[in-house]
């Protein structure tokens, strides 16, 4: 951009209005150049960063193509970007998109087609800018959720640490047969046996002595269940965004978009994997209220932390389809379209590069 004002700068005369119009877009050049400087931040620069320079670069296009209504006809040359980005952010039935596309290559320009140019491009610019930021806030929202979430699980841990015996992750297996006639065989009639075993995810009690269950399961339950639940959850769901790395095409946008959707998944899986031996806890899954061994239990924890996948589809759906928004022609699969371009128009992927 900067080498297209100077070739511009150095063709026009002294006394040219565009002159003006050059001076300020070099303006814009340099202040996007400082935004984007690596020794003065001394580290990558943030998406908001990369969106302000994206700003003043799109100031400086606009001046640079408003410096043409001294001289129409230069400009022909450069149609070909200036219609591909107009294309590439515009709907089809954008009148400002259809002012641009009657122009053509035989025909000669006036000041009028360079208004109609710089209009359309401006408002291209505009479309641009808005998919960028709203790229940037889909993003920040997950990453608040993310950490609401993971607050969240560490609170529910540290809750259940202090009072183990409120909400125990424990199940009560009946025992067999050889096992409740050794007990009345040891007790010799003295009392009825238990007819159950207390399993809980890091130990168990074969042998409970008590007839009320609450009181088996708080001698039983230890402060650390419920870290060690949430653990196996969050390896699941770590297993589960490592496997979503084959969908990931990448971006070219400065928002890590899947890097926050990769991060919401980890505490869903620990607290999914909570809420779902809860569920079994309250028989509400038919058959499976009575799980035998601390393994089966840390097992069915795994399977629930992998099963986040459920709820965090659909945010993954709508973060595709941001990414899709602020993707380039290039960036397109082969077949596709952007919204709102016609079917049998020309494909985004055939169009000339931008300037920039």
């Amino acid at each position: 951009m900067r080498a297209l004002v100077e070739a511009r700068d150095a063709g026009l005369s002294e006394n040219d209005d565009g002159k003006k119009l050059l001076a300020a877009a070099r303006v814009e050049l340099d202040l996007a150049g400082e935004l984007l400087d690596f020794a003065r931040h001394r580290r990558k620069p943030l998406g908001s960063h990369v969106t302000a320079a994206q700003i003043h670069l799109s100031a400086a296009r606009l001046l640079w193509v408003k410096s043409f209504l001294s001289s129409p006809r230069e400009i022909r040359p450069y149609l070909p970007s200036l219609l591909a980005i107009v294309k590439e952010h515009l709907p089809a039935g954008d009148e400002r998109r259809k002012s641009v596309e009657k122009i053509r290559h035989g025909e000669s320009l006036d000041d009028a087609d360079v208004v109609m140019i710089t209009e359309a491009v401006e408002a291209a610019q505009a479309v641009s800018l808005r998919e960028k930021l709203r790229a940037g806030s889909f993003v920040r929202i997950v990453w608040v959720v993310a950490g609401f979430l993971f607050v969240l699980a560490l609170s529910i841990g540290a809750l259940s640490a202090a009072w183990p015996e409120a909400v125990p992750l424990c199940f009560n297996p009946p025992k067999s047969m050889e096992a409740l006639a050794a007990e009345e065989a040891e007790m010799r009639g003295s009392k009825p046996p238990v007819m159950y075993e207390v399993v809980c995810p890091t130990g168990s009690d074969p042998s409970p002595d008590s007839p009320d269950l609450d009181v088996n399961f708080a001698r039983t339950a230890e402060g650390r269940e419920y870290f060690v639940v949430e653990v196996a959850g969050l390896v699941a769901a770590g297993l589960a965004s490592a496997s979503a790395l084959r969908k990931i095409r990448g971006t070219a946008t400065p928002y890590g978009v899947p890097v926050a959707l990769a991060a919401l998944k980890l505490p869903a899986g620990a607290l999914t994997a909570v809420g779902g031996l809860l569920l079994m806890r309250g028989g509400f899954v038919p058959g499976l209220s009575a799980l035998d061994s601390s393994a089966q239990i840390i097992a069915w924890a795994i399977i629930f932390g992998y099963s986040q996948e459920l709820f965090t589809k659909f945010v993954d759906r709508r973060g595709q389809a941001v990414l899709e928004e602020v993707r380039g022609p290039g960036d397109l699969p082969p077949g596709a379209r952007r919204r709102g371009d016609s079917p049998g128009g020309s494909s985004p992927g055939s169009q000339a590069p931008a300037i920039t």
